[in-house]
C-alpha cells in the first residue's frame, strides 16, 4: 500500500503564520510537532501491518522542509512527487497514481491523505482505514465522511446511504441547511481522505475527466525522474486543468463508497479551528505564551512577546516579527482577501518569514534598513551554501559558534568562534560547515539593494536554480 500525503496547500487562512515557503502543514503550530509530522506518525503503523510506504506530493519549494521533518519523525521517505505548479487535488492524485502504477503495478492500493489535519482516537481511525482498504480491493473509490458535531458551514458534506454508497455531495451549505444535515444523520463532513486501487482510479479519471488525465500523463512522462523524486515538468504543468478531485471525479463516478469515521477530526483551516485545539485559561482565552487578560474572554493570542489585554472579547491576535493580525472571531475567512491584496503590494509578506528555512539550514533577519541587513545564519553539519556571488552588496561574516570553511575568490579560510571575514561585492564565495555541530554566523550585508533575489548561484549541492 502507498500512503500518499498531499502537502501542496498554502494555508492562506492562517496567515501570517502560514506562508508559501512555510505553509501551515510544516509550521510549528502544535506542541508535539507540525501537522505533517503528526500525519506521518499517525500512519507509521501501516508500514508493518500493510507493508506500506509513504509518498509525498509537495510543491518543489517545500521539498527540503518535508525531508527535514520526516527525518525528525524518524521516517524515511523514498518517493516524492514535486509539483512546480499547484493545480489542486485532482492533478496531484493523478500524478501520484501514475507514479505508483509505474513502480508497484495496477493492484497497488493508495491511501491519499491531507497533511494538515488533526485526528484523535487512533483505534477508530485504524478501523476506518481497514474498512476502506477492503472496499478499495473490491474496486471502489472510497471517501471518508466525518460525523458532524455542529452545523459547520465551512465544510463540504457527503450524503451516505445505509450500504455506504454515496448519494450526493454538497459544497459548503448555509447555516440553515447545515443544521438540517446535522439532525438527519445521513450527512457527513467531507474529510478529503481517499482510498482506491490505482488502476480503478486512473480508469475512472480517464472516463470522467479525460483532459486532466491526458495532461497529467503528458507532464509526468516528460518529467525529471530519479530514485527519490519526480519533478513534474513545469512547462507542461501549465496545460493541466486546476480542479479538485471531488469535482473532477468523485461527484461523477458510480463506484463511490463512503466510510464514516467515528473519531475526532479537525482540518485546522482557520484560527477559530486552531483555537479549539489549544488549552484555555479560566476566561476561555487560548494562548501558548504568558498573558495577563483583564476582563478579557474567548480570545486567541499568539505572540513571542508578553501580552496584556484589557476588555477584549472574541478577538484573534497573531503577532509575528514582520506582521500583526487583529481579527474578530468568526470573520477570519476574510484573511484570504488580505493575502490577495498583499500579493500585489507586499508579496514578500505572503512568501517568507523573517526566519527562512533552506536545505542547508536557516537564516533569521535580525535588523534591516534601506542600506544594511543583519542576519543570523545556521548551517547544519556537513552542509554548505551554494557557490555564489552578489551584484549589489558586500557581506561581513562573524562566527558565533561552530567552525566555518569559507571560500572567497581563490582562497579558502578556516574560521573559529569570534573570528570574521569580509566578502566584497561581486566576489565568488561559499560558506561550509564540515563539523559535527551547527555553525552559527552573524552576517552583516551593506549595499543599495539587499533583496534575496540578488544572488547568482554557480554551483549548488541541492540543484536549485
Amino acid at each position: 500500500m502507498t500512503i500518499a500525503i498531499l502537502c501542496g496547500g498554502s494555508g492562506t487562512r492562517l496567515w501570517p503564520l502560514s506562508r508559501s515557503l512555510l505553509p501551515k502543514q510544516f509550521a510549528p503550530l502544535l506542541e508535539n510537532g507540525s501537522f505533517f509530522i503528526q500525519t506521518l506518525l499517525r500512519n507509521r503503523p501501516f508500514i508493518k501491518s500493510h507493508n506500506a510506504h509513504f509518498q509525498i506530493i509537495a510543491n518543489e519549494t517545500n521539498y527540503f522542509l518535508a525531508q527535514d521533518q520526516s527525518k525528525e519523525a524518524d521516517i524515511e521517505i523514498q518517493n516524492y512527487i514535486l509539483e512546480t505548479l499547484g493545480k489542486n487535488t485532482a492533478p496531484a492524485l493523478c500524478l501520484s497514481a501514475l507514479d505508483v502504477i509505474s513502480k508497484y503495478g495496477e493492484d497497488e492500493i493508495i491511501l491519499a491523505l491531507p497533511s494538515d489535519h488533526l485526528i484523535k482516537d487512533f483505534k477508530a481511525y485504524q478501523q476506518a482505514i481497514e474498512k476502506a482498504i477492503e472496499y478499495a480491493k473490491n474496486g471502489y473509490l472510497v471517501t471518508f465522511g466525518i460525523k458532524p458535531s455542529n452545523p459547520h458551514t465551512g465544510y463540504g458534506y457527503i450524503e451516505c446511504e445505509k450500504n455506504n454508497n454515496v448519494r450526493n455531495f454538497t459544497e459548503k451549505p448555509d447555516l440553515k441547511l447545515a443544521q438540517k444535515y446535522l439532525e438527519d444523520g445521513k450527512h457527513f463532513w467531507n474529510s478529503g481522505m481517499f482510498c482506491f486501487k490505482v488502476s480503478v482510479f486512473l480508469n475512472e479519471l480517464q472516463k470522467y475527466s479525460k483532459e486532466v488525465y491526458d495532461s497529467c500523463v503528458m507532464a509526468y512522462e516528460n518529467s525529471d525522474h530519479n530514485e527519490i523524486y519526480t519533478r513534474i515538468n513545469p512547462k507542461l504543468s501549465e496545460n493541466i486543468p486546476e480542479i479538485s478531485i471531488d469535482y473532477a471525479l468523485m461527484e461523477k463516478s458510480k463506484k463511490i463508497k463512503c466510510v464514516v469515521g467515528d473519531f475526532a477530526w479537525n482540518d485546522v483551516g482557520s484560527f477559530e479551528s486552531l483555537n479549539d485545539e489549544w488549552v484555555k485559561d479560566s476566561q476561555g482565552n487560548a494562548s501558548r505564551n504568558q498573558i495577563i487578560a483583564k476582563d478579557s474572554q474567548n480570545n486567541f493570542i499568539l505572540s513571542d512577546k508578553f501580552v496584556a489585554t484589557i476588555g477584549l472579547k472574541d478577538i484573534i491576535v497573531v503577532d509575528t516579527n514582520d506582521s500583526l493580525l487583529l481579527a474578530k472571531k468568526g470573520q477570519s475567512q476574510a484573511i484570504k482577501e488580505i493575502v490577495a491584496e498583499l500579493k500585489k503590494t507586499r508579496p514578500e509578506l505572503t512568501q517568507i518569514h523573517t526566519t527562512a528555512y533552506r536545505p542547508w539550514g536557516n537564516y533569521s533577519v535580525l535588523l534591516e534598513s534601506s542600506y544594511y541587513k543583519i542576519k543570523q545564519i545556521v548551517v547544519k553539519p556537513k552542509c554548505r551554501l551554494s557557490l555564489q556571488k552578489h551584484f549589489h552588496r558586500n557581506e561581513h561574516w562573524i562566527v558565533v559558534s561552530g567552525s566555518a570553511n569559507v571560500r572567497s575568490g581563490d582562497k579558502e579560510i578556516f574560521l573559529k568562534a569570534n573570528e570574521s571575514t569580509y566578502i566584497p561585492m561581486g566576489q565568488l564565495h561559499r560558506l561550509e560547515n564540515r563539523g559535527k555541530i551547527d555553525l552559527v554566523v552573524i552576517e552583516v550585508q551593506v549595499g543599495e539593494y539587499l533583496g534575496e533575489d540578488d544572488i547568482l548561484r554557480v554551483e549548488d549541492d541541492f540543484q536549485r536554480c
